[in-house]
């Protein structure tokens, strides 16, 4: 078992190291493992088969759609409605407007799905305008940064979808079940920055916005608000499925666009491209991962690395925070679909032997995607925030340190109160 776990390590990182995309490098660890210790395997159609299987589950088919919904909003320049329409509300609070990087970020992400989507269209605007008005260069890159990752936690979540399908439970009830953490830790990022404001004394000064453009400003995201109703009518409602759920979401998003009067066919085209290259580049990660993951199982590794974790007897709690740790170094790497698709059949057993629901290990595990967002050398958001500032990875990741540590410690306070995850999906049973 150490002959493979270090063929496949030196593998793996050889294929990256030399500009393999994940994909092809996640089905070339898979092909080449079986063919070095299973080669009597007839490879053409074990091959053939894991992808048909990969690529067939029905729910899958929401996953171009919330991509599609979240481009032609990119398009349509979101995130400037976004923040004209929260400054007047927000601008008074202890944080002032860097408060406009977690409430926007958490509005978008509500139409989403996508953490780097989050990040680049709240960022585009927010971060020259908080720059202008004087305030703490590094806190809004780092409340940039952490509240991008909501993205994947507050529903519809591309990440969501991936897991659900991996793990074979409800989709619904995983996009229900965020809700709430997603929410909880919006608020504890806005606690923070908050509190840091107020203890430092940074935060400049602003004139009270009249009623006026506080009116105008619920005009500049009533489009958006109206779009979130309605998803997050449906879905808790039960009237639509995952893929119906979608299909809606893409046609809320192109009358978001007419009535913030964006639209145009150039603007849908550009969203319909951008859509395209990020279902294709899942699509391979998915197909390469089912590869690698059947290569897994006939070599017997899951079975191994379970029985090694059952016997160092480690108590339920215990055995959540070495994941935890085990996600997050593992996020310094991979991106969060690789991350999921990789590992999920090794540590779901292991968390649903423990007593742990797989909703809440859903949730869980998406909370620790987010931190791998942030985490260098591979953390997406980072590398987003570095194209908008030119800054170097490294001030942006040490500015992004309070909301990493802020999400280890809701991590650990989800495994303390799994039902923060569970309470709302609960009550449509």
């Amino acid at each position: 078992m150490f002959e493979i776990s270090v063929v496949t390590l030196l593998l793996f990182a050889g294929l990256l190291v030399g500009s393999v995309w994940i994909g092809l490098s996640l089905f070339a660890t898979g092909y080449i493992l079986l063919s070095l210790f299973k080669p009597n395997i007839p490879m053409e159609v074990f091959s053939s088969g894991v992808i048909w299987k990969s690529m067939i589950p029905t729910p899958l088919l929401s996953l171009p759609l919330f991509i599609l919904m979240s481009e032609i909003l990119v398009v349509a320049g979101l995130g400037r409605s976004l923040f004209s329409g929260l400054a007047p509300w927000l601008g008074r609070l202890p944080g002032g407007l860097l408060h406009v990087n977690v409430a926007g970020s958490t509005l978008f992400a509500a139409v989403s799905g996508s953490s780097a989507a989050t990040t680049a269209i709240v960022g585009k605007v927010s971060l020259p305008e908080l720059e202008a008005r004087g305030y703490d260069r590094n806190l809004a890159m780092g409340s940039l940064a952490g509240a991008g990752t909501l993205g994947f936690l507050i529903p519809p979540s591309i990440i969501m979808i991936i897991y659900g399908v991996v793990a074979q439970v409800s989709i619904l009830e995983l996009f229900i079940a965020g809700v709430i953490p997603g929410l909880a830790l919006a608020l504890l990022y806005m606690g923070y920055i908050a509190a840091h404001q107020t203890l430092t004394g940074s935060q400049p000064k602003l004139e009270a916005a009249s009623w006026s453009e506080k009116l105008r400003g619920l005009r500049s995201i009533g489009p958006v608000a109206a779009l979130i109703l309605a998803i997050m009518g449906s879905l808790y409602a039960g009237l639509a499925s995952v893929t119906e759920l979608a299909a809606v979401g893409v046609l809320g998003s192109v009358v978001v666009a007419i009535v913030m009067k964006r639209f145009s066919l150039a603007a849908m085209v550009r969203a319909g491209r951008c859509a395209v290259r990020t279902s294709a580049m899942i699509g391979l990660i998915i197909i390469g991962a089912a590869l690698l993951n059947s290569a897994f199982g006939f070599l017997g590794i899951p079975k191994a690395v379970a029985g090694l974790i059952e016997n160092l007897g480690l108590a339920p709690f215990a055995l959540i925070v070495v994941l935890l740790a085990f996600y997050a170094v593992l996020g310094m790497f991979l991106d969060g679909t690789s991350i999921i698709v990789m590992t999920l059949p090794i540590t779901l057993p292991l968390v649903t032997a423990a007593g742990y629901d797989p909703i809440w290990f859903g949730i869980f595990v998406v909370v620790a995607v987010e931190i791998s967002q942030i985490t260098p050398p591979i953390g997406f958001n980072l590398f987003v925030i570095q194209s908008q500032t030119g800054e170097t990875i490294g001030r942006i990741a040490y500015a992004a340190l309070p909301f990493f540590i802020l999400m280890l410690v809701f991590a650990l306070i989800l495994a303390v109160f799994p039902q923060l995850a569970l309470w709302l999906p609960g009550t449509l049973k």
